[in-house]
């Protein structure tokens, strides 16, 4: 997957050997950290990545959650739930992220 942000490219590029230890563990945890599905662990990602207010890693998790074959509708309740949880404003941070981003075509 070519990288969506330009920081991380330049990161790759800085510390290869800092970001292919983070890529170890991130495959790691992904495929032997448990038992849940590809797409809800992305989809946890996006409620992660939404409610800390890290925006550019929720792009990343919105695009990486719909490869795994999460729907709007399922992106969309996971951000709704936002709200109760973290608050209206976080909510509207990361909803504002997914529609800037666009919903996917069917």
């Amino acid at each position: 997957m070519e990288d969506l942000h330009e920081i991380f490219t330049i990161f790759k590029k800085d510390f290869p050997e800092i970001n292919r230890g983070h890529e170890e563990l991130g495959k790691l945890i992904h495929e032997q950290g448990g038992p849940l599905p590809e797409k809800m662990r992305w989809l946890i990602k996006v409620a992660i990545s939404g409610a800390s207010g890290h925006l550019l890693a929720l792009e990343t998790h919105l695009s990486k959650a719909r490869q795994a074959g999460a729907s709007d509708d399922e992106i969309e309740h996971v951000l709704l739930l936002l709200i109760q949880t973290t608050g209206f404003p976080a909510f509207m941070e990361a909803y504002s992220t997914y529609r800037k981003i666009g919903k996917s075509t069917p």
